[in-house]
């Protein structure tokens, strides 16, 4: 869906984006990782024109951007921040409408798409359609800004360190969120961060960047296992890799015949889930169910361990 090829991007005489080349499939979570001043907000802002680029192009869907007038383009696009952005002045409601309203809709269907988005992140619509952004919590904002980025059902949502000001459980939550609405709606996204963890939870691909360069970009399996520089490496941190490896094995494999309690993990979560589940809990196994709620066995915390020291 999005193609960039050959991207550069000067400040003066300053190189902040240095000839960047990378595909972005439809349909796919897309993270663009690295640290400060790396050049990975320039790139994404690259992509809705809130940046030009110095040389090279961006096509979305064979189009080349430069060719459609920015805010034709940014109305196709949805954006969210790690502030959120939302108008204080506006409503829950008022705010998710506002691409809609000046896309012309009509105030049948804004309403409905309103109320849509609402129950899709688990907002009452009834109850959270009148507040105002200061009578939310953090995590209820952060889903109030994505629900205004998707409101027109763009095909492509870019998001700029999103999590970035919630705290670690409500950030873990609004990460499972997002991944499960966005296998859902079949939304591509591109999203930046500092954070390796949420790269490879949430990536279907990784783009790390360093000094204004695209070091590698490859799928979580391959940036994790074969990392192509050591500044990759140094990102990835030695001593987590093999847990790492964890968030990326499908549970069934290691399911197990036997006695477990307590709280059940999802066959669809990964081994370090069941890893973290255990650990938490202070047990040496928790039980595997299905989407139908039905027990599949168990999951050993001796076996996630002996994973994570010999990772596949």
């Amino acid at each position: 869906m999005i193609e960039i090829e050959h991207l550069s991007k000067f400040f003066d005489e300053t190189c902040v984006v240095d000839d960047v080349s990378m595909t972005i499939p439809d349909g796919a979570l897309a993270v663009i990782v690295g640290t400060s001043g790396s050049g990975k907000t320039t790139l994404l802002r690259m992509i809705n024109r809130l940046v030009e680029p110095s040389s090279g192009r961006i096509l979305i869907d064979g189009k080349d951007i430069s060719a459609i007038p920015p805010h034709e383009l940014r109305r196709q696009i949805g954006y969210a921040i790690q502030s959120h952005g939302l108008f204080p002045h506006r409503t829950v409601g008022q705010n998710i409408a506002t691409v809609p309203h000046l896309l012309h809709w009509e105030a049948t269907k804004v309403n409905a798409r309103v109320d849509e988005l609402l129950d899709l992140f688990q907002l009452d619509p009834a109850e959270f359609r009148d507040r105002y952004p200061s009578q939310l919590s953090g995590g209820q904002q952060q889903r109030v800004g994505v629900a205004r980025a998707l409101a027109a059902a763009p095909k492509l949502l870019l998001m700029d360190e999103p999590f970035g000001a919630l705290d670690p459980i409500i950030r873990a939550r609004a990460q499972e969120d997002l991944r499960q609405i966005q296998r859902r709606l079949g939304t591509t996204i591109v999203l930046v961060t500092h954070d390796m963890n949420e790269a490879i939870h949430l990536g279907d691909r990784i783009a790390v960047m360093d000094r204004a360069k695209l070091l590698q970009y490859d799928t979580p399996q391959e940036i994790v296992t074969r990392p192509a520089t050591d500044f990759v490496g140094e990102l990835l941190g030695s001593g987590e890799r093999p847990f790492r490896l964890l968030s990326l094995q499908p549970l069934r494999p290691f399911i197990e015949q036997g006695e477990a309690t307590g709280t059940a993990v999802s066959v669809d979560a990964s081994l370090r889930d069941a890893l973290e589940e255990a650990l938490w809990s202070g047990r040496a196994a928790v039980p595997v169910r299905d989407g139908a709620g039905k027990t599949l066995g168990r999951v050993t915390l001796a076996t996630a361990i002996r994973q994570a020291a010999r990772p596949q």
